[in-house]
């Protein structure tokens, strides 16, 4: 039987969760720990993952406790500045002038984008018919329906429709798909499965199966010449997740804008980044320790922006560009909203710059965080095409 608060009690030093809250924990592990008997032992990390974010009721997405801001465990570029959606606004008005008025956001968080995209497009003078929210997190999509119960165009949906013209946004959704993890053994790349080993989890290795072996040699094309103990994440998860948005997109005109930390295949894949990407996030505190209390920390990986370009592609939808997270916010004019407020007034303006920095500085979001899009049929602002660097997937 699994000890619930074992990783607590041995862990390391995070703020304490509630009594309520460990209990949450303790009863997905146990739910964990129970398929992992029935499936002989160990399940795939990829598994383990998506039950410890997204199992009903006690996944962290799927829970009740406060995700985002000074309550929760991170803080996203909406939540830093209105600019951030004010910017994006500027690029979705763009493609609404050559598609159609209807938006669909994945993963809205706390709604603050959609009301600041919304509010920045009727500044515009642009009319939004529909701004459609597809949410796995009955939490945060409660938060939503509250924050804009007063904007008629929000509507939610549980799944992708059938065929979509317009605006696509995503902010930080990809990073959040399971990952498989994989390991090289002796020359062998290994899955890592997860069992339970003196009452807490644990990683154990297995062979991979013929389709990830497929996938790993197309993800990572130089993987022989990775060294020994080399751990990293290959994802199959989020490549889906490309390929349905291409089905979605495909008949339609449009461009789907995903912002998200991560890096091309590249720079991902490099001999010093021995231990992987993969992190998680305890109320403001990163740590790399995935067991620690499932279903209280999110768990994330970093993007691999090649295969997400390459899983768009071959499903039909092309790349339009692909940048950093300065380039793009810049040239959509991030600086001049800036300046709309007087530097003479220093109450207003220094948290608005300060903001700005922490979006744009190379050293906060500005580098690590990128923006890819894909779509067809329709022309970027040319700051953005300018800005493009997708020549470096």
């Amino acid at each position: 039987m699994l000890v619930g608060w074992i990783r607590y009690n041995a862990g390391m030093s995070l703020p304490a969760p509630t009594p309520d809250a460990l209990a949450a924990s303790h009863s997905l592990q146990q739910l964990i720990a129970a398929e992992i008997e029935q499936s002989g032992g160990a399940m795939a990390f990829s598994r383990f993952m998506e039950l410890a974010l997204y199992a009903p009721r006690l996944g962290y997405y799927s829970g009740g406790a406060s995700k985002l801001g000074a309550s929760g465990d991170f803080t996203t570029a909406p939540e830093i500045s209105p600019l951030f959606g004010a910017a994006v606004a500027r690029a979705a008005a763009a493609i609404i002038a050559q598609s159609a008025p209807d938006i669909i956001e994945f993963g809205a968080g706390t709604g603050k984008l959609a009301r600041d995209v919304l509010a920045a497009l009727g500044e515009l003078g642009v009319t939004v018919n529909s701004y459609t929210i597809i949410e796995l997190s009955g939490e945060l999509r409660a938060r939503q329906q509250e924050a804009l119960k007063d904007v008629p165009q929000v509507r939610w949906l549980d799944a992708m429709p059938e065929a979509f013209s317009g605006v696509v946004l995503a902010n930080e959704v990809l990073d959040a798909m399971p990952v498989e993890l994989v390991i090289k053994r002796e020359g062998q790349w290994m899955r890592q499965m997860v069992t339970v080993e003196n009452g807490a989890f644990a990683f154990v290795q297995q062979s991979l199966p013929e389709d990830l072996a497929a996938h790993l040699a197309r993800q990572i094309p130089d993987s022989e010449y990775l060294p020994d103990g080399y751990l990293t994440e290959i994802h199959p998860v989020a490549e889906g997740f490309m390929a349905s948005l291409a089905h979605m997109m495909k008949g339609g005109r449009g461009a789907a804008f995903l912002f998200d930390y991560g890096f091309p295949a590249h720079e991902y894949y490099l001999d010093q980044r021995m231990g992987g990407t993969l992190m998680c996030h305890y109320r403001h505190h990163a740590h790399p320790d995935p067991f620690y209390l499932p279903g209280l920390q999110d768990i994330t990986a970093h993007v691999d922006f090649t295969a997400m370009a390459l899983a768009s592609q071959e499903a039909g939808l092309p790349v339009l560009a692909y940048m950093n997270q300065a380039s793009f916010l810049l040239g959509c004019g991030i600086g001049d909203m800036l300046l709309a407020t007087d530097p003479e007034d220093a109450v207003r303006f220094l948290p608005q710059s300060k903001a700005v920095q922490k979006l744009v500085s190379p050293a906060e979001m500005g580098e690590l965080f990128k923006v890819l899009v894909v779509g067809q049929d329709v022309d970027l602002l040319d700051a953005i095409v300018r800005a493009d660097r997708s020549h470096r997937l």
